[in-house]
């Protein structure tokens, strides 16, 4: 009660076996912390968690109204906090052992890349023999352990988060990367982490349906580097890697008092000069403070050497000399979901990525642009529920860079499938394109993806954005099936690609 600052009811004197937020969770000696969710309110599933066997209760102060009578008749100690988000994370770390201040913890956020940069830094670490773990949205592991997929589309709630990283010092790891989103951020998820440097990779406008505004969006943001400041001492100089190149890399700077590190293309600690392309490689001359080397990075684009100076400049700070950060850097195999070709012997390109805003949109379909020699076909869609405005800047993109155009399923959750597309649909019209000669609306992902491989001919490229790593599509309270990559691979197979043994 005294670490999360709340009232305690009862004498505290119970065993609690597992911490829950989700009532359906809950048996006999688990506690039971209600949370005021984005679409329901644990407090009103009290009931249940009681009489599954909660051996205690956590409720927030200003949800008394529903709380309080349950509580007056039940016998469970009940402990009355502000904010049940924060306690939830505490509680989770106490629970656990406060398994963060055993590792190194590295935090990564920002709008674009930051899966791609987590992933790119386990990497690295994991190959110069600090065995590393990784909390990401499109997957956790322990070293090459893949922990069970969650099912989740963001961060992981702070118990399994807690639990992660306690499995992490279990297995002898020396450092944990996390991936901290918007949403986990502000919510709480990944407080208790105790952070000993973090990284920005750019800021863009997102989620600004969840944060209400830009000004927020970018507060959550911050969190991550304010909790520098907060965190334990471990021996490790507290960092803030930052993008010199993003406007917003002075706000960033003036929310810490870590020592800042900055990277970039142009002035910076860590620099990037001399990029060029043959293919899909891109070699770049690398200068920091520890020397200066060239490095040919196996993923292209500006903005993959970004994610290249970032992750140098994470590995400085946790103290990797040069000579082992850059043959990590070289043998990196990417990140699942995210720019990654799929090859099956076919004679054009196939690339899944997790694009699903107008500015990461752009981004990769330019990169086409300037590398393929044929047309680029793009298949993608818009979420459901949240984010209404991408649509017109998505259409805006693909009819701007892409020679054909199918508009298909995201993830519509509860909003109307059909109302969703034909929204893409009409941004498609409004730049002038016509449905049936530059794009077509092919709702199931995978008749999408077919058409849009059998379309195909020698030097196209297809770009399948928007999923990435993700397993299904989720329509109301249904879904089906539908990797990208695997779907592709199937449809090749299928026409009669081979891919060649090597």
């Amino acid at each position: 009660a005294a670490h999360t600052d709340g009232r305690l009811h009862g004498d505290g004197n119970v065993d609690i076996t597992s911490i829950e937020y989700d009532s359906r969770a809950v048996h006999a000696g688990s506690l039971f912390v209600a949370i005021p969710g984005l679409k329901v309110d644990g407090h009103a599933y009290l009931g249940r968690a009681l009489e599954q066997g909660a051996q205690a209760v956590v409720v927030q102060a200003d949800h008394e109204a529903h709380w309080r009578a349950i509580v007056e008749e039940s016998r469970a100690d009940v402990l009355v906090l502000d904010d049940t988000r924060i306690g939830l994370a505490r509680l989770s770390a106490a629970f656990y052992g406060f398994p963060a201040r055993k590792l190194g913890v590295i935090g990564i956020t920002g709008t674009d890349g930051k899966t791609s940069l987590a992933h790119l830094v386990a990497h690295v670490f994991n190959a110069s023999g600090r065995k590393t773990g990784l909390i990401s949205t499109a997957e956790c592991r322990i070293g090459d352990q893949l922990l069970p997929d969650t099912g989740r589309f963001t961060t992981p709630e702070a118990p399994q988060v807690q639990e992660m990283l306690a499995q992490m010092v279990a297995a002898g790891c020396r450092w944990a990367v996390i991936e901290a989103t918007s949403h986990g951020l502000a919510l709480h998820r990944v407080d208790e982490c105790e952070y000993d440097i973090a990284a920005l990779t750019n800021i863009g406008a997102d989620h600004l349906d969840f944060h209400g505004s830009a000004e927020e969006y970018v507060a959550a943001k911050g969190r991550l580097f304010q909790m520098l400041d907060a965190s334990v001492d471990k021996g490790i100089t507290k960092t803030a890697i930052l993008n010199a190149d993003d406007p917003a890399c002075a706000h960033f700077r003036s929310v810490t008092k870590a020592t800042v590190v900055t990277y970039g293309l142009a002035e910076a600690d860590l620099r990037a000069a001399d990029a060029t392309s043959n293919g899909w490689p891109i070699q770049f001359h690398l200068s920091t403070p520890s020397g200066k080397r060239d490095v040919r990075f196996p993923k292209p684009g500006l903005f993959n050497v970004r994610n290249a100076l970032a992750a140098t400049g994470l590995g400085i700070a946790a103290g990797l000399p040069l000579d082992e950060i850059i043959p990590a850097l070289e043998s990196w195999p990417g990140a699942p979901g995210r720019m990654e070709f799929i090859d099956e012997g076919q004679p054009f390109t196939v690339l899944v990525d997790f694009a699903h805003a107008p500015d990461s949109l752009r981004r990769v379909l330019q990169l086409l642009r300037e590398t393929v020699r044929g047309r680029i076909i793009a298949v993608f869609g818009c979420i459901g529920e949240h984010d209404k405005a991408r649509r017109p800047g998505m259409a805006q993109a693909a009819a701007d860079l892409a020679d054909y155009t199918f508009i298909t399923d995201d993830n519509p959750y509860s909003e109307d499938r059909d109302a969703i597309l034909q929204d893409i649909a009409d941004a498609m019209r409004a730049t002038g394109k016509r449905e049936g000669h530059d794009f077509s609306v092919v709702p199931d992902r995978r008749e999408a993806i077919s058409q849009a491989v059998a379309m195909a001919v020698d030097e196209d490229a297809i770009l399948l954005a928007g999923k990435g790593h993700e397993r299904e599509v989720h329509i109301g309270d249904t879904a089906y099936e539908c990797d990208d990559r695997e779907v592709s691979r199937r449809v090749l197979r299928d026409l009669g690609y081979a891919k060649r043994p090597s």
